[in-house]
């Protein structure tokens, strides 16, 4: 099955869950009149938000029964480009440190585990660090006037989330046991590899910093030890003895005992990861004056994570709220109701355009040079910024280029947008460079000549946004760009 449809069926699940609850109720609400948020990682790309609200939207108009998701992918195509019975203003995508951070604004300062810690005060500064399951999202923000928040640093991040802890968990009884052993755990009892890390989730909340007797977890002890007779030729208790582990990991019962350092060490470069990214954050400019960390998200609820913060920082005030794993989720909700509670955002990266100028020996690439026929040299592939990485920009500022096109009016014209990590990128093919998308712009009015278009950039929404215009006639048409 493809990756969108599975993320389609999943958020199609959600959306009849809700649906279902809400009928059950009996408040008359109908999916078309919901204003639907998702939510994603910062540190996201805008080619995976695109992916997602492609996925939300087909879950939606299947829900709504505007697409039956027996359709062909063509037809499903189609459908999706028209957006049919799904208006702009009914999808949002949200940035889940952003949610979280506009929930603790509504929190007393009872709930928000920190003396004398003031949200709704302007001036205001500090980091956000919502850690999930799958990533680790950190930013800063600042309070400004109006109840709204201004982002002082771009998103920064990686996957050291819980999830990453889950993954060495796993290689602990990999090699205990053999990775083979696990694989048929997985494929042959499913419920009891899910209820071997729900037990570890678990743990994972409650272990303490200074715990010194051994780790009690349950496990599916007989689907385990089935496992090992079929394909070990030996019960668990035997596998384990045999093991490495064999005087740091007991069995009895039910239950698996494990000495306090093999957890922690389990923890151990996940949180590393996580406070080497804080650091960086705090060697920027604008954090330099920030003294109070707020953390957030289901995984910042664990005990070992708040106690390395704390000596990692100790001149900071750290903040984890009460609710901390719903704050993304409560978040979400009210940035539904003000998608503009964020005045600003930093941007991520450089995007820019392809163009060609005259070539230059002085500043230009010799393996750049294209020479026309008629003997005009020039210089292919430059790239031509719109806006630069760590360049701050208003919410709703467009950022308007000209653009002359040859325009053949069976064709629409293509425009390609490049994005790079580097703040000043020379070339659009040069190393951390590459191509976003492209879109496609068509225009009612025909034209024998060439077109003189300006186009709009939209940054510093969550999303990307384009309109061109056509200086001529001033026709105006939106587009969105197909990302990579």
């Amino acid at each position: 099955m493809a990756a969108l449809d599975v993320f389609t069926l999943s958020i199609k699940a959600l959306v009849n869950h809700l649906m279902a609850l809400l009928e059950k109720q009996g408040t008359g609400v109908k999916a078309e009149e919901i204003r639907w948020v998702l939510t994603v990682p910062a540190i996201w790309t805008d080619s995976a938000k695109q992916f997602m609200r492609k996925g939300a939207v087909q879950a939606l108009m299947i829900a709504i029964g505007v697409l039956t998701y027996l359709f062909s992918a063509v037809d499903r195509e189609e459908t999706l480009n028209s957006r049919a019975g799904v208006p702009e203003n009914k999808l949002f995508i949200a940035l889940e440190p952003e949610a979280a951070s506009i929930f603790c604004q509504y929190l007393p300062t009872e709930k928000l585990n920190g003396a004398d810690f003031r949200m709704a005060k302007p001036g205001t500064k500090y980091m956000v660090v919502d850690l999930g399951g799958g990533t680790a999202d950190i930013t800063v923000h600042e309070k400004v006037s109006n109840e709204n928040l201004k982002e002082l640093c771009s998103a920064t991040g990686n996957d050291c989330g819980g999830t990453s802890v889950d993954e060495r968990f796993f290689q602990m009884f990999v090699d205990m046991l053999g990775r083979p052993l696990m694989n048929a755990l997985k494929e042959e009892e499913p419920s009891s590899y899910l209820d071997l890390f729900r037990e570890f989730e678990t743990v994972k909340r409650v272990i303490e910093p200074g715990k010194t007797t051994k780790v009690n977890i349950n496990i599916p002890y007989t689907s385990l030890d089935k496992c090992c007779k079929n394909h070990l030729n030996k019960d668990l208790d035997s596998a384990v003895n045999a093991s490495k582990y064999a005087k740091q990991i007991t069995l009895k019962g039910d239950k698996i005992r494990i000495d306090p350092k093999i957890i922690k060490d389990i923890f151990k470069p996940t949180i590393e990861s996580i406070i080497s990214l804080m650091k960086e954050i705090f060697e920027r400019a604008p954090s330099f004056d920030v003294t109070q960390i707020l953390l957030v998200g289901g995984f910042s609820e664990c005990a070992l994570v708040q106690d390395a913060i704390e000596r990692a920082f100790p001149d900071k005030r750290i903040i984890n709220p009460d609710e901390a794993g719903l704050s993304v989720l409560k978040g979400a909700c009210l940035f539904g109701h003000k998608p503009d509670y964020i005045t600003s955002r930093v941007m991520r990266f450089t995007y820019g355009t392809g163009i060609s100028l005259p070539f230059d020996a002085k500043i230009h690439d010799v393996e750049h040079l294209v020479t026309e026929e008629d003997g005009e040299q020039f210089c292919d592939g430059l790239f031509d910024v719109i806006v630069r990485k760590n360049d701050t920009v208003d919410i709703g500022t467009a950022i308007e280029h000209n653009f002359t096109v040859d325009c053949n009016d069976q064709e629409p014209w293509e425009l390609s947008l490049y994005a790079s990590s580097n703040e000043k990128p020379m070339y659009v093919e040069e190393k951390g460079c590459s191509l976003l998308g492209s879109m496609q712009i068509s225009f009612s009015t025909a034209s024998d000549t060439e077109r003189e278009l300006k186009v709009a950039f939209l940054f510093g929404f969550t999303e990307l946004g384009v309109t061109a215009t056509d200086i001529l006639t001033g026709e105006t048409v939106s587009s969105t760009f197909n990302l990579n």
